[in-house]
């Protein structure tokens, strides 16, 4: 499975409230991260890179900081430099009511990794809150089946979070249960989810896309945290005591066994990987990003931006 860009279609925030919010901004808006930048006016917008992270709460931004760095320092050898053009790693609606980043580092020729992309959106709501959500993914290429990893944060109000985690298995685990014994069940993995249901804070989240509930693992994280009423700063301390040690340990459950970790795959299995993970990247086009992205930032940006992402799609 890929999230690039937050699948809106199934966020908790209506596509119709966020479209309406590329409206001209009104002064009773109110970012809900107090280190958001200003942005009364577009010739005020200092550029951002993906790893200011700048809309969102500290702990947030640590946290997604520290996973970028981790990933990095482990796999930088075999990554290529980003060289995404400037208005495609930044990029804001005339209003300066939505802003995006956007982040891709391929692999190189002899390494596993396909490529690392990484997103960060930021929309205001009509409410007078906003809604942001960062993302990180990375793709391993047909050298290799293991499992890709994905991290993505949906927070539409300080008190509210969708926390999505996986490692998304790329064979089927009836069929090869030694993929499941290897990667899932003789890992950590399952007792990290488990963590999370002892807050009372946290519920289950359903996604409505069905086809995005069946390429799951049965060790995802998919819930939402509701702190209202549980005091000042509780979805900080949660981020920062559950989400950011949780998110660590998965990547590097991630790192140790399947980045870095030695497959061998056939050519009819080379095949099998490189059909199966040019579909689900196909339709991850068409039902997370294609019909919601151009109504928050319009056409002309959001053509722009998804060109790049079918690039890196495509090889």
């Amino acid at each position: 499975m890929a999230v690039i860009f937050p699948r809106f279609l199934n966020s908790p925030i209506p596509l119709s409230s966020l479209a309406s919010s590329l409206a001209p901004p009104s002064p009773r808006l109110q970012f809900f991260s107090s280190s958001a930048p200003s942005s009364s006016s577009p010739m005020e917008i200092a550029p951002q890179k993906y790893t200011d992270f700048p809309f969102v709460s500290a702990p947030h931004r640590n946290l997604m900081v520290d996973l970028v760095s981790t990933m990095e320092d482990r796999l930088d050898s075999q990554l290529k430099p980003c060289t995404l053009p400037s208005d495609v790693q930044y990029y804001y609606t005339p209003s300066g009511n939505s802003h995006g980043s956007l982040y891709i580092r391929s692999g190189h020729t002899s390494s596993p990794v396909d490529f690392v992309l990484g997103s960060w959106i930021h929309c205001k709501l009509p409410t007078g809150g906003a809604l942001n959500i960062t993302s990180l993914s990375t793709y391993l290429n047909a050298s290799t089946d293991a499992p890709n990893f994905l991290i993505e944060l949906i927070q539409s109000s300080p008190t509210s979070l969708v926390f999505l985690l996986d490692l998304p298995p790329r064979k089927d685990l009836v069929l090869y249960p030694e993929y499941l014994n290897n990667f899932y069940e003789n890992t950590r993995l399952e007792s990290l989810r488990q963590t999370f249901e002892e807050l009372p804070e946290v519920q289950p989240y359903y996604s409505s896309a069905l086809y995005i509930r069946c390429l799951t693992s049965p060790t995802s994280i998919m819930i939402r945290i509701n702190t209202e009423g549980a005091g000042e700063g509780r979805m900080e301390e949660i981020i920062k005591g559950h989400v950011h040690p949780v998110a660590k340990d998965a990547l590097g459950i991630w790192l140790d066994r399947c980045a870095c970790g030695h497959r061998n795959v056939d050519e009819a299995g080379k095949a099998y990987l490189e059909a199966r993970d040019g579909l689900i990247k196909n339709k991850t086009i068409e039902i997370d990003i294609g019909s919601s992205f151009p109504s928050l930032f319009g056409p002309d940006i959001a053509n722009r931006v998804l060109e790049v992402i079918r690039e890196a799609y495509n090889g």
